[in-house]
């Protein structure tokens, strides 16, 4: 089949569509650019959480837990403060008592611009940018201009979304990214969510309190954390909660893998997340297991990261300066 990339309207959501290397995508560049649905017809495996009779407002009301939105700023901050080394910032509470933080940001419900989408004999690809200054009505808490550009690619080595976020103003832009992935649950036609095995690279665990802020106590693995590092944890049908973890290395036929992985076990087929090296933390959490999907959530720095005591080389914190670009990139395959 020929590789394209169309313009077009799925259940009233404006959308492009990518098709290449077996694989189809929908990114709806109006919710963030979110990639609504991923799918590998040549292995029968639909990747993200989807429902084919969705409306563009059930998407948007509850835009975090559907596809793969990119989040910034992602997670918690503490009363919804954020110090940067050349200003602190007042953002809006949206968390409810008693946690009582600002969640999730703003970026993943904003229009993006498609810039460019198109495809030739190897791969299809999609350019999208999104402008942030005082337009936008969050510019009144975080007032510091900067340019979000997305590049989506389709072939036969999956999806690949490559991430860069410039800084155009001349304050410090505070960098903390996160992709709130829902995986389907089961990922593969026809299958049973008991059989689904995921595998984490966990590292140290990062203890989370009443408020799921950082204590800032690193622990040993238990049990249970020791179920995703050797790939037996079931990320389904019981409540994962955010499990927080520095994110290590694991192995993917015989090589060093830098993601998680998840496996049909009836089938063995196997759904690949590889990230870079500027995702160094996984969060793990599954909205009370029933509700078929989990999310592994890839994160550049640890929740409420410039607000911690802890050094930066160990929150994962870091800010980008005037005229400087932050970029990240992330893979979806089936095996």
């Amino acid at each position: 089949m020929k590789n394209i990339t169309q313009l077009m309207n799925w259940n009233g959501m404006p959308c492009v569509k990518m098709s290449a290397g077996g694989y189809e995508a929908l990114i709806a560049y109006e919710i963030g650019c979110n990639v609504i649905r991923l799918r590998c017809n040549a292995k029968g495996m639909e990747f993200f959480r989807w429902n084919p009779d969705n409306t563009p407002e059930t998407i948007k009301q509850s835009a975090e837990v559907w596809g793969l939105p990119t989040l910034y700023l992602p997670n918690r901050f503490a009363d919804g403060k954020l110090k940067t080394s050349d200003a602190v910032y007042q953002l809006p509470v949206n968390e409810k008592a008693p946690y009582n933080n600002h969640i999730h940001g703003f970026l993943h419900k904003r229009t993006f611009e498609i810039v460019e989408h198109n495809a030739d004999s190897n791969c299809a690809w999609v350019k999208a940018r999104y402008v942030y200054d005082e337009n936008d009505e969050f510019f009144e808490f975080l007032p510091v201009k900067f340019v979000a550009e997305y590049t989506f690619t389709l072939s036969a080595h999956g999806l690949e979304q490559d991430i860069c976020f410039t800084n155009v103003s001349n304050k410090m832009l505070p960098m903390s990214l996160a992709s709130h992935t829902t995986i389907n649950a089961p990922f593969v036609d026809g299958a049973q969510e008991s059989d689904i095995r995921l595998t984490v690279p966990a590292g140290k665990k990062c203890e989370l309190n009443e408020r799921c802020l950082p204590t800032e106590k690193l622990k040993s693995l238990t049990m249970w954390d020791l179920e995703y590092k050797n790939g037996t944890k079931c990320p389904v049908l019981q409540i994962v909660d955010n499990d927080m973890y520095f994110g290590e290395y694991t192995d993917l036929d015989g090589e060093k893998f830098h993601g998680v992985i998840a496996e049909d076990l009836a089938s063995g087929k196997k759904l690949c997340y590889e990230v870079s090296e500027e995702y160094k933390f996984w969060i793990i959490w599954n909205d009370r297991g029933f509700n078929h999907y989990f999310c592994p959530e890839p994160m550049t720095a640890m929740i409420d990261a410039p607000n911690l005591t802890l050094p930066a080389d160990i929150t994962g914190y870091t800010e980008v300066r005037p005229g400087e670009t932050f970029k990240a990139h992330q893979r979806f395959f089936a095996k």
